[in-house]
C-alpha cells in the first residue's frame, strides 16, 4: 500500500464519519417534518367542524336579531298608536273639559264676588244700626 492509497483510505473514513454525523440531524429534521404534517392535518380536521359550528351560531344570532327587529318595530308601532290615541282623546275631550272648567271657574268667581258684596252690604247695614 502506497502513501496515496493510505491518504485515500483516511479521506474515505473521514468522509464516512462526517456523513454519519450529518445523517442524525437529517433524520431528526425528517421526523420534525412528519410531526408538522400531522399537526397541519389535525388542525384542518378540527378547524372544519369549528367553522361549521361558527356558521350555525351566526345563523342563530341573525335569526335572533330579526326577532328583535320585529319586536322593536311592533313597540314603535304601538307607541305611535298610543300617541295618536292620546291626540284623539285630547282633541275629543280636551276642548269640552276646558269649556266646562272655565264655566265652573266663572260661576265660582261670580258667586264669590256676589257673596262678598252681599256680606259687605250686610256688615255696613248692621254697623249703621248700632
Amino acid at each position: 500500500m502506497g502513501v496515496g492509497e493510505i491518504a485515500g483510505l483516511i479521506a474515505a473514513i473521514a468522509f464516512a464519519i462526517l456523513a454519519g454525523f450529518l445523517i442524525y440531524p437529517l433524520i431528526r429534521l425528517g421526523k420534525l417534518f412528519d410531526q408538522l404534517a400531522e399537526t397541519v392535518k389535525q388542525t384542518g380536521d378540527h378547524a372544519i367542524p369549528a367553522l361549521d359550528e361558527s356558521v350555525t351560531t351566526v345563523k342563530q344570532v341573525n335569526k335572533s336579531l330579526e326577532d328583535v327587529n320585529k319586536i322593536s318595530s311592533a313597540a314603535s308601532t304601538t307607541a305611535n298608536n298610543v300617541g295618536a290615541l292620546t291626540d284623539l282623546y285630547g282633541s275629543f275631550l280636551g276642548k269640552p273639559v276646558i269649556k266646562v272648567a272655565s264655566t265652573v271657574y266663572a260661576l265660582k268667581s261670580t258667586a264669590q264676588s256676589f257673596l262678598s258684596k252681599r256680606g259687605a252690604q250686610s256688615a255696613t247695614t248692621s254697623g249703621k244700626g248700632e
